[in-house]
């Protein structure tokens, strides 16, 4: 691989820990307030879940 390559496979890596970090922190925080959140299911339609819930399938 050229090193243009791997920075950007290595960028992308960052960005997707970053991101699953980032909605780790959400749902945890929205479970502790007893929340719901909007996700997709498996035919991409919206639905509303409580985060304790979601916070579950996360672990």
């Amino acid at each position: 691989m050229h090193a243009k390559e791997t920075s950007l496979v290595e960028l992308s890596d960052k960005v997707m820990q970053g991101m699953k970090k980032a909605m780790r922190k959400l749902v945890e925080t929205s479970a502790a307030q007893n929340k719901k959140l909007v996700v997709g299911n498996k035919d991409g339609n919206p639905m509303s879940v409580l985060a304790k819930d979601l916070l579950i399938t996360l672990k």
